[in-house]
């Protein structure tokens, strides 16, 4: 079933008339709970009144412009969704539109991942039972900023650019080996040039081409470099990190950045190393 936007005013328009008496005080800071389970194109939603009735389900485009057709204007709602590549940007959108959001934590949340009943629209409605009942139960997580998360891309994209540098460097090896020749032993900063004088003639058309992207990678990675230098400045804490004997920027900034630069967070110190899996 697909609900429209003006189906969806009509369903939680109910929600909107005023308690009497004793009722009022004890009223939510929204008037409605929706779960929303998110898919890469599509994602499925549920709609419960305060009594916890489902009042409306259907799908919407998982783009910005369509949330903001189904839920802007709606009044306050409290809407959960679970951790994963859209959560960030669609919590914040939500958020903007002036809704509570609860990011549920899809490590902890079982009844979901082992549910027998697994689809959509099941996941969407058990993400708004779960919100109504006790948001606990979803182990909301914090998003982390826009900013934070495009500072944090840059570490993410260095890293795939070193393991892919890795990777080409290993496999030229191993195919030299391959013919009974070796590679003079290099850094990698160095491994282009050497690599490249030493490469058997048979073998130059297949490695040479690889050779160039490792130093094609080489530079970018430095470049990587001097930009996350300067990231370390947008964030004070790193400072301090820095004075830790083999620290540097790299370490620091994504040291600060995997903690949502939320000290808050941990009321112990001890509490960081687990965290992080140490």
């Amino acid at each position: 079933m697909t609900t429209t936007a003006t189906d969806l005013d009509v369903a939680t328009e109910r929600q909107r008339e005023p308690a009497d008496g004793d009722a009022a005080s004890l009223t939510p800071p929204y008037h409605a709970v929706v779960g929303l389970d998110v898919g890469d194109r599509q994602s499925h939603y549920c709609v419960l009144d305060l009594q916890g009735d489902v009042v409306a389900e259907g799908a919407v485009k998982t783009t910005e412009a369509s949330l903001r057709v189904l839920f802007e204007g709606k009044g306050r709602m409290r809407i959960a969704l679970e951790a994963g590549t859209h959560s960030p940007w669609m919590s914040r959108s939500l958020i903007a539109l002036g809704h509570e959001v609860l990011v549920a934590n899809p490590r902890k949340l079982r009844l979901i991942a082992e549910s027998d009943a697994k689809h959509d629209r099941a996941d969407a409605r058990l993400l708004a039972r779960l919100a109504h009942v006790g948001p606990a139960l979803l182990s909301p997580i914090r998003p982390r900023s826009a900013q934070t998360q495009i500072d944090l891309a840059l570490i993410r994209a260095r890293e795939v650019a070193v393991q892919t540098r890795t990777k080409i460097v290993n496999a030229v090896r191993g195919m030299v080996k391959s013919t009974g020749h070796r590679l003079p032993a290099s850094p990698t900063l160095t491994f282009a040039r050497k690599a490249t004088d030493a490469c058997p003639e048979a073998l130059q058309s297949a490695l040479l081409p690889l050779i160039r992207l490792v130093q094609t990678l080489t530079d970018d990675i430095a470049a990587y470099d001097r930009l996350v230098v300067e990231n370390a400045r947008a964030y004070p804490e790193t400072q301090a990190i820095q004075t830790i004997h083999g620290v540097g920027a790299l370490t620091a900034v994504a040291f600060v950045l995997v903690l949502n630069n939320d000290r808050s967070r941990f009321t112990r110190s001890r509490d960081v190393g687990c965290y992080l899996g140490l």
